[in-house]
């Protein structure tokens, strides 16, 4: 179920045919930086499977996997629990579940992480919680 509660807005003149009508200064306002992507903002839940092709900021709780061919920031606030298949990932959060990325995974100061780990890359900053396995190897060329 979803409810939402809207103030009164003053009446705007209709635009005449042919005309666009002009969004209110405070549709384009932002705390997060502009660029092409999606966001799960705090406060929000969802169950279920995420899909993305561009960065991906997810601040709210998820349960169920996450495909991602670009960048994934797990916020502060977020709480995910399911597997997490990415180009490269950011954790601040928590997540329970397993993580596989395809160039660099980030556990950044104080996110907690249960589950294992398979990248190319890892970075691991202080104050981390990490309860699992990593798997980290690199492409090796191959020789002929």
């Amino acid at each position: 179920m979803f409810s939402a509660s809207r103030k009164p807005e003053s009446a705007q003149p209709t635009p005449e045919k042919g005309k666009s009508a002009a969004l209110p200064e405070q549709f384009y306002s932002t705390s997060i930086p502009t660029r092409a992507g999606s966001v799960l903002s705090n406060g929000v839940s969802i169950k279920g499977t995420v899909k993305c092709s561009n960065a991906l900021l997810i601040d709210g709780e998820l349960e169920g996997a996450i495909n991602s061919t670009g960048p994934l920031t797990i916020g502060t606030h977020a709480r995910v629990r399911g597997e997490i298949r990415t180009k490269s990932a950011k954790v601040q959060g928590t997540v329970e579940g397993n993580i596989f990325v395809t160039e660099r995974c980030e556990l950044q100061g104080n996110c907690t992480l249960r589950g294992d780990i398979e990248a190319p890359r890892l970075v691991v900053n202080e104050d981390v919680t990490f309860l699992g396995n990593a798997k980290i190897a690199t492409q090796k060329p191959v020789t002929t």
